[in-house]
């Protein structure tokens, strides 16, 4: 007899235009939250990546301890993580000295280390399966390493090519455009067209954000950092509350004992 298969819910959101615009948003906020914490307020950036690693740890045991989908919870998740991977790759590339290069080549290793592993151990990366805590921990920490990485690319991006902060964001958005192309006009893996979108968000955002608050000399608008983050925040929190948020689903087949 066959086994009926039906759907289930995984703890992230439905991959939709809305998740990647907030997506994009988040990543700005942690770029310019977590300057605003090292840099304007000057906690430093190891009392800054100790701050942030803290928030995201809680976070994440709140997230795998959630039984469903919760919007708000994911979303603070996604931002802590963003927000730790500034400070965190402002502290390996300045404080520790590995530079833009070796700490982008770290990270890199990192997260495709992480995603093999992932694949390994459970057979699949997409996100349409986050719905355990194991998967949830493949995915948090896949999540994190990306969001440090693309820290360190749109930096090495910014100052070590000379193209500055508006040059690497239109670079970082034309390699939207083409992935996005890919996944609407060939036949390419979707996972691995989301996890290219999902990392290349990341530098997007951290470039966007240091041309909002890095000096008129630098390159940037001089914005304040404190009120650019009040600004995107709200923005951020307009969008959950009027997008929709809906968890994304998975098939999977009634009558298997799952453990």
């Amino acid at each position: 007899m066959p086994k009926e298969v039906t759907n289930s819910f995984s703890k992230v959101p439905e991959v939709t235009l809305a998740f990647w615009v907030i997506k994009i948003a988040a990543t700005t906020l942690g770029e310019t939250g977590g300057d605003t914490v090292t840099m304007t307020l000057q906690w430093g950036y190891l009392a800054g990546t100790l701050l942030f690693v803290v928030a995201l740890l809680v976070l994440v045991g709140f997230q795998i301890a959630a039984r469903r989908f919760h919007p708000y919870l994911y979303w603070a998740t996604i931002i802590a993580s963003t927000t730790f991977g500034t400070t965190m790759a402002d502290f390996a590339d300045r404080s520790l000295g590995i530079g833009y290069t070796g700490g982008s080549s770290v990270l890199l290793a990192c997260l495709l280390a992480t995603l093999g592993l992932w694949y390994w151990t459970l057979g699949s990366i997409s996100v349409d399966t986050v719905a355990t805590p194991k998967v949830e921990a493949f995915y948090w920490a896949a999540i994190t390493f990306s969001q440090t990485l693309g820290t360190a690319l749109g930096d090495w991006m910014a100052d070590s090519t000379g193209l500055g902060y508006e040059g690497g964001a239109l670079v970082f958005g034309a390699a939207l455009a083409v992935v996005a192309a890919v996944y609407y006009w060939t036949s390419v893996s979707r996972v691995t067209v989301f996890w290219a979108a999902f990392i290349l968000t990341r530098p997007l955002g951290a470039t966007v954000g240091d041309f909002l608050d890095k000096p008129v000399r630098d390159g940037g608008l001089a914005l304040s950092r404190p009120l650019a983050s009040v600004i995107i925040a709200v923005f951020i929190l307009l969008c959950v509350l009027v997008l929709p948020q809906r968890a994304g689903s998975h098939p999977a087949q009634s009558g298997v004992a799952h453990p």
